[in-house]
């Protein structure tokens, strides 16, 4: 998973199952569509002024983002009133700049931008703005609050935090307890702020501590790899941390590999093949704290009300927020069904 935004806007408590069940203009026109973004309720289903969204993001390369274009193209299939241009997506910063500038050229009224990276395309965000189309930043953030009109994205810090605390209510009776964590990549932001979260929610357990940690890529085959290593130097431990449920099918090889069920599991992301394990309740896996995906669904509500002048409901404001920080919840058996729809391949 690639950089993503540091920990910053209004903490909205919006959690993955809910994420746009306020927005107005949130509408269902369609019941048989498949996407998570699809469970959610709408606070407003009559169509209005008809909106063009332009959707830019990176190359599904991961599930997570998989997940992100499939949450956009289901929302806006939900209303009469949208019509979604959607690029091809790509990590070439300067292809998907070209991509935002012919949605600009085209005159969408509202733009949805998910950058490869976010300082690279800042001034494309810019240029956006400055032609009257407004943007809708998703999750990784611009370099200047004036590329965009509103940003909504995911907690880092805040899955790290929920994460250790956790971890540390279930050993906080347990002397002595020692946990280790399996990290994303050690270059991004957003793996300094999820492992700054969870040292922080262990401070408040002075029985708990951290005995080791290992950086692996968000990818299967990473997190097999560094598990292994894990396992292999630390003979005992009771919880283990892994910041990306992509990596932790991996690192769940290496544990049934070793043949390791000594420990419990938190993962990261919310992956369906995690919320399948733990409602399954077999293994080491008990819990994953959100990253969620649904914030794509949520950014086409945002972007539809923009297009038609509304607000937020729920909120007295007449314009929609400047930032949306969506909720880490924690995922466990005790409501994973709730969360079920919204896990992504």
């Amino acid at each position: 998973m690639p950089q993503f935004p540091s920990r910053r806007g209004l903490l909205f408590g919006t959690a993955a199952v809910s994420a746009g069940t306020l927005l107005v203009g949130c509408t269902s026109n369609d019941t048989g569509d498949k996407a998570a973004a699809d469970k959610q309720p709408a606070a407003d289903d009559k169509p209005g002024k008809a909106v063009t969204i332009g959707f830019a993001g990176p190359q599904a390369d991961h599930g997570w983002l998989n997940a992100i274009n499939d949450n956009a193209k289901s929302r806006a299939e939900r209303y009469e009133d949208v019509t979604l241009e959607i690029t091809e997506g790509s990590n070439d910063t300067a292809q998907q700049i070209g991509q935002i500038e012919t949605l600009i050229n085209k005159k969408v009224d509202v733009l949805v931008i998910l950058p490869a990276d976010g300082k690279a395309l800042t001034q494309v965000g810019l240029k956006a703005m400055r032609a009257g189309i407004p943007v809708i930043n998703l999750d990784r953030i611009f370099n200047s609050p004036q590329a965009y009109r509103c940003w909504i994205g995911g907690d880092n810090y805040g899955m790290g935090l929920n994460a250790g605390h956790y971890i540390g209510e279930k050993l906080k009776d347990k002397s002595d307890a020692r946990v280790i964590e399996l990290a994303g990549l050690d270059n991004l932001e957003l793996t300094k702020q999820r492992t700054q979260g969870f040292d922080d929610a262990l401070k408040n357990y002075p029985n708990i501590k951290k005995v080791a940690r290992q950086a692996a890529e968000f990818t299967v085959e990473s997190g097999q790899a560094k598990m292994a290593q894990l396992l292999q130097a630390q003979s005992t431990f009771d919880a283990l941390w892994n910041h990306d449920d992509d990596q932790g099918v991996g690192a769940l090889r290496a544990i049934e590999q070793a043949g390791r069920d000594d420990f419990l599991m938190v993962g990261g992301a919310g992956a369906l093949s995690a919320f399948q394990a733990i409602k399954k309740d077999d293994g080491v896996l008990k819990a994953t704290v959100l990253y969620p995906p649904t914030m794509a669904a949520s950014a086409i509500d945002l972007a539809r009300a923009l297009g038609q002048g509304k607000g937020v409901g729920g909120l007295a404001e007449f314009e929609i927020p400047s930032s949306l920080t969506l909720y880490s919840a924690v995922v466990d058996k005790d409501n994973v069904d709730q969360y079920m729809s919204t896990g992504f391949k």
